[in-house]
């Protein structure tokens, strides 16, 4: 079960992949030509409603030409 922390921390995820994406002017169909993640899937992931794997992040991380780091720099609150 994803506790509701966990959920933030996706949102908080999909939020900063959708900017950098948003900023390159891609799509989401031309970032899943450029990576081998489904089209549906990046978008599940913008809004937060799947949780990731590692290798995910490396292949969004290729398909937009940036390093993974990038996507996991974000600003998010552990509670307490």
């Amino acid at each position: 079960m994803i506790t509701e922390e966990i959920k933030k921390l996706n949102k908080a995820f999909g939020e900063n992949l959708q900017k950098i994406r948003n900023s390159k002017k891609i799509s989401l169909l031309q970032l899943s030509y450029n990576c081998s993640v489904d089209e549906s899937k990046i978008s599940k992931i913008e809004h937060g409603r799947f949780n990731i794997k590692l290798s995910t992040v490396y292949e969004l991380a290729k398909g937009l030409d940036i390093s993974p780091k990038k996507l996991l720099d974000f600003e998010f609150e552990f509670a307490e």
